[in-house]
């Protein structure tokens, strides 16, 4: 059995020094508050301009301000950030926060971890925690992570060093929850190591949530954004039947909502954006095969969100259609690039879907979004790299045919939007009732 008393008694007296491998929107605010709570910390990341901007004392997220990252730099002399991965020795702490996307067939694209595992394993010592928080199907930690942790380093988990799994459960710019008061989810590989990893995070979050195994705090995190999936799903099927009857979902979910028990809310929008409910459902269905069972809920929920790009643009085509207009060489303007409101996080956005299905029918389209003024490189879609958004005041003399609203941002007034356009096609239900606007 691993002796933990001396990294235990470095947890409770804030010496242990932490590192956060990803410095993105799960990482940094991670950084931010062990350093808040007094632990000496180490940033690491590849992207050398995120050093630099850190270094500097600015911030690269939105949501996050420049002078908290520059109060944390002013305040703790031992907080710092590098691309140099061999200084992960000096860590006594490490928790993986890097991306697990799809691959472009849909499987579960483990790169990232692979190949932090591999920088890191060479420079691992005794008595060391390793945590990974990015999501992943049940069994990564102990399948993937694990055994390249143990031929880098020669060392054994569960005998030499630490290994851990909790999920992030980030919600940028939710007022309501931040990283610390949120209750962390964490599964160990041994007993001691669950010991250790629950005593770290108890410096900074408000509750940690033990559970026996690292396969189950995958498997937790992975409910909780199926669960998101499906009932998005439902909605944006029962948006679809709705308007077929002339029933405004919105006000359906409002009523809805009133009741006090058996009933939570959920909203319909264009599709599903973001780093977590576009992907991780499909990291379970890919692993539930290897079991041979399937996974219908999550498939059909998926069929379904997937479909609701194609939809609003068909309700685009219709409505134009009645204005006498053909979507060949019309103006369109899509109002929100970043996935939900108030953040400037444009991952998985379904904009960029609307954007590529209207472009290939011959539409002439713009986008507008005060969080993001530039559309920044991505994989999936590097067309669209460098086009800047559209200024407000521009948008009424620019006459646009039609102007769909994807994302509705708090600080847009939609209903301004909508009197200065001739036709809106509202997915949000942002704008109140008037004869240009279709839900859609």
């Amino acid at each position: 059995m691993q002796d933990t008393k001396e990294i235990l008694e470095l947890i409770i007296q804030r010496k242990a020094r932490v590192g956060i491998i990803g410095l993105g929107y799960v990482g940094l605010p991670l950084l931010i508050e062990f350093s808040k709570a007094g632990f000496p910390v180490l940033g690491l990341d590849i992207d050398s301009s995120k050093i630099e901007q850190l270094e500097a004392g600015n911030s690269y997220i939105r949501h996050i301000q420049g002078d908290q990252v520059a109060t944390w730099i002013a305040q703790n002399e031992s907080a710092d950030a590098t691309t140099d991965f061999s200084r992960a020795s000096d860590c006594d702490a490490l928790l993986i926060c890097v991306p697990t996307p799809l691959t472009k067939h849909r499987d579960p694209d483990l790169s990232f971890i692979t190949r932090t595992a591999e920088a890191i394993a060479p420079f691992l010592r005794k008595d060391q925690l390793i945590t990974l928080e990015s999501t992943t199907y049940p069994g990564t930690t102990e399948d993937e992570l694990i055994p390249i942790l143990e031929k880098g380093s020669g060392l054994k988990a569960g005998e030499d060093f630490f290994v851990a799994y909790s999920p992030e459960r980030e919600d940028p710019n939710n007022a309501d929850h931040s990283t610390t008061t949120i209750p962390k989810v964490v599964g160990g590989f041994t007993p001691a190591c669950l010991e250790v990893a629950t005593a770290l995070y108890n410096g900074v979050i408000c509750n940690t949530v033990p559970v026996s195994s690292c396969r189950t705090a995958e498997a937790t995190k992975l409910m909780e954004n199926i669960f998101r999936c499906i009932n998005i799903a439902l909605v944006n099927e029962l948006k679809m039947v709705f308007s077929e009857m002339d029933i405004d979902i919105w006000e359906v979910v409002e009523a809805a909502s009133t009741k006090p028990f058996g009933f939570m809310p959920f909203y319909p929008g264009p599709g599903l954006g973001g780093h977590c409910i576009p992907i991780d459902p499909f990291y379970l269905t890919w692993k539930a095969k290897e079991y041979g069972l399937p996974t219908k809920f999550i498939e059909l929920a998926g069929e379904i969100n997937t479909s609701m790009p194609r939809y609003v643009v068909q309700k685009t085509l219709l409505a134009l259609n009645e204005l006498g207009k053909s979507i060949k060489n019309s103006r369109v303007l899509i109002v929100g690039l970043a996935y939900k409101k108030n953040v400037d996080d444009a991952r998985e956005s379904p904009t960029f879907l609307l954007w590529e299905a209207l472009l290939a029918l011959g539409a002439d389209v713009d986008y507008y979004d005060p969080y993001c003024p530039v559309v920044q490189p991505s994989r999936e879609h590097p067309q669209f790299a460098g086009i800047c958004s559209k200024e407000w005041n521009d948008i009424g003399p620019a006459g646009y045919d039609a102007v769909i609203i994807a994302t509705a941002h708090d600080n847009v007034d939609h209903d301004q939007l909508a009197g200065m356009s001739a036709l809106v096609v509202d997915t949000r239900g942002a704008c109140s009732p008037a004869d240009n606007v279709v839900k859609a």
